[in-house]
């Protein structure tokens, strides 16, 4: 892999990916396509006119008719201002039992909203928070994390197990932590991925954006491979731990919940790639004492994924599996927020289309998140790791 990155400098391109010696996912533009052939790599051909592609996803959008149990808003992509109408619905589904909450405000100042409901035992007990959408560009994440929340929802009352689970901890779902970055890429750059605040005047730079999940106030400077100094680079960390706004009200939010109930499962989910990533991120040769658990857990929940559509998802420690990363969320949720599980995880798929996923692969990557998840709440107190095997590492 580094001989091919020593060749890409010699090219204009934009990286969407990369696994540790195996590959890199790029966007090149078509007046460097001939300069990108002659460097004789080894490549196979994501989109072949990506504009075509994004044109075919936008277009996409069915009309929604404002039912919670329509299933026909996941045949599509939708605008932010109808995600907000839909986790309404989904209030107005489980009134009494839930409650539309905010984690803060954008840098545009969009309000981060979000649900939290619970069960017959009421509000208070242990908390598993679900959020997405750090990442402006990753649009199957918002999709998943609502039919997550649909799920539950209406299989309270219906389903012993779903119930279970609603009446044994309470849940916080927040869909967009980086509104503004997401409206852009429904406004003016598909692929754009930060948040959109102005560099440092310091700098003297007219870039945009801090990558809010390299902005933690955990480990931020601990790892030089792990985030950069850069502006204008797609993982700038800002100019300090938490200068981002967006990241900041999430954070306090982790803090209240470890102080009050106890933080149970904490997830951030992204795309694209297929892994299930456990503690640590900055340090690919430090192990946490409880990663044995976190890997069988993470081993049973993509198998259970795999039985939906065959969808098969790599887990392990996050930068051993694939690279190390400074100032990440799942890494402050286990070490500052005490999360008893604390994961991240990326979607579907594995490069074919990257992030401009087909609206048609909505249903199955949500249908097999709703597996894993499953699986894994009812194991979250449970005793099915025995130090042996994968996962005792």
């Amino acid at each position: 892999m580094a001989s091919v990155q020593q060749k890409l400098r010699g090219i204009k391109f934009d990286e969407w990916n990369s696994v540790r010696n195996k590959h890199i996912d790029i966007a090149v533009s078509p007046d460097q396509i001939d300069r990108f052939k002659k460097l004789n790599l080894d490549y196979h051909v994501m989109h072949k006119d990506l504009s075509k592609s994004i044109s075919v996803e936008s277009a996409a959008n069915h009309v929604w008719k404002r039912q919670v149990d329509d299933l026909s808003w996941y045949n599509s992509y939708h605008p932010y201002e109808d995600h907000k109408a839909y986790f309404k619905a989904l209030h107005e589904a489980f009134p009494n039992n839930s409650k539309l909450v905010s984690s803060g405000t954008s840098h545009e100042g969009r309000e981060i909203f979000g649900i939290h409901f619970w069960g017959a035992n009421g509000p208070g007990q242990p908390a598993v928070l679900w959020h997405g959408t750090v990442h402006a560009r990753e649009w199957i994440v918002a999709p998943v994390l609502e039919y997550l929340t649909l799920q539950l929802i209406k299989g309270y009352g219906v389903d012993n197990t779903t119930t279970g689970f609603v009446d044994k901890y309470d849940f916080w779902v927040f869909p967009f932590v980086n509104p503004d970055g997401f409206v852009y890429t429904q406004t003016t750059e598909r692929l754009w991925r930060k948040n959109r605040q102005p560099a440092p005047q310091a700098t003297n730079s007219t870039c945009y954006g801090r990558d809010i999940n390299r902005n933690w106030p955990y480990k931020w400077d601990a790892n030089p491979l792990g985030a950069s100094t850069d502006p204008c680079s797609q993982t700038y960390k800002g100019a300090e731990p938490a200068d981002t706004p967006e990241m900041q009200g999430l954070h306090k939010l982790v803090d209240q919940l470890r102080d009050s109930s106890g933080l149970k499962l904490y997830i951030d989910w992204h795309s694209y790639s297929q892994y299930f990533l456990a503690p640590v991120g900055f340090n690919c040769t430090y192990y946490v004492p409880t990663l044995g658990q976190h890997i069988a857990l993470a081993q049973i929940a993509s198998d259970a994924i795999r039985e939906v559509e065959g969808v098969t998802f790599t887990y392990g420690p996050s930068c051993a599996t694939l690279y190390p990363t400074t100032g990440g969320s799942f890494d402050y949720a286990y070490a500052i927020g005490k999360a008893d599980w604390s994961y991240l995880i990326e979607l579907r798929d594995t490069g074919d289309y990257g992030f401009i996923l087909p609206a048609q692969q909505i249903k199955g990557s949500a249908a097999e998140q709703w597996e894993g998840v499953k699986m894994m709440l009812s194991l979250l107190d449970g005793t099915f790791f025995d130090g042996a095997g994968e996962a005792a590492l």
